[in-house]
């Protein structure tokens, strides 16, 4: 009896000591977070008193400037037909992207049985394409290819190639092991276990990063469109440049219904699959 209530005692107490230390670490992450905002905060000269108050005068401008006149409307063809060209550029960028991030993750993942050498090398390659944003590809290819639509095609492939191939190894390794290790039990070849158990068993979950790939690069070919003087980034940038502020919010607002409309469409897509 007493050794039963020594063990509960002990547990409490190991319990407790957990809750202690936990507490102490998140204290000490938000007052080094507090910190460091403080001293950026001074650095920058950022008031956030003043942060706060220009929000009215903020939603006041957009309000009076960027609402679309009649003149605005009279250019929505010309801002459809750029908004049509940046969501196809990103879908074929995309698409692109997943299929080498595919065949090229099979190298990295573990379920396939790979050399370990192999697999690190194919995680230090995409680790390095995920972690250099796109805006940097496209400043980067701008030297080589000028301002065309191929220097964001080859910006966006190479951000959603690294950020695809990272995903689709984590994919495979939780999802496809099992059956590939039945399939190996029975002696399946190499083709065999990636198409009759990789594919079959990963390819719900490979369609719903594909798709959240899609509407990432949407938004990210707005911004490289600025860049690279194509699609509707450049549209954008060109209204906003001549202060035509109406045409440039009928873009923003373009924009948004496009990137809702994509998202609405994915999320009935990952219901009927997953």
């Amino acid at each position: 009896m007493l050794n039963d209530t020594a063990k509960k005692y002990e547990k409490i107490k190991n319990q407790t000591s957990v809750f202690v230390k936990r507490k102490i670490t998140f204290t000490a992450a938000f007052v080094s977070v507090a910190v460091l905002f403080a001293i950026s905060a001074v650095i920058t000269h950022y008031s956030v008193i003043g942060g706060f108050e220009s929000i009215p005068k903020a939603a006041a401008w957009i309000a009076k400037n960027l609402i679309p006149n009649a003149k605005s409307w009279a250019k929505l063809p010309n801002i459809l037909s750029k908004l049509t060209q940046t969501a196809l550029v990103s879908v074929a960028v995309t698409v692109c992207a997943a299929v080498c991030a595919f065949f090229f993750s099979l190298l990295g993942t573990k379920t396939t049985k790979n050399s370990p050498w192999i697999g690190r090398t194919v995680r230090i390659i995409a680790a390095f394409f995920r972690n250099v944003p796109d805006v940097v590809w496209a400043m980067l290819l701008l030297f080589s290819f000028g301002q065309n639509i191929l220097t964001g095609f080859f910006a966006l492939f190479f951000a959603t190639f690294g950020m695809l191939t990272r995903a689709f190894i984590e994919t495979i390794d939780e999802v496809s092991a099992p059956c590939v290790e039945a399939l190996h039990a029975t002696g399946a070849t190499y083709l065999q276990t990636v198409f009759q158990g990789i594919i079959p068993s990963s390819m719900p979950e490979i369609i719903s990063w594909v798709l959240y790939m899609i509407e990432t690069n949407i938004r990210s070919s707005t911004l490289i469109g600025v860049l690279t003087a194509t699609g509707i980034g450049y549209l954008f940038d060109l209204y906003y440049k001549r202060l035509d502020f109406g045409s440039a919010g009928l873009v923003v607002i373009s924009i948004v219904v496009l990137v809702i409309a994509i998202e609405t469409a994915s999320n009935q897509i990952r219901k009927v699959i997953m």
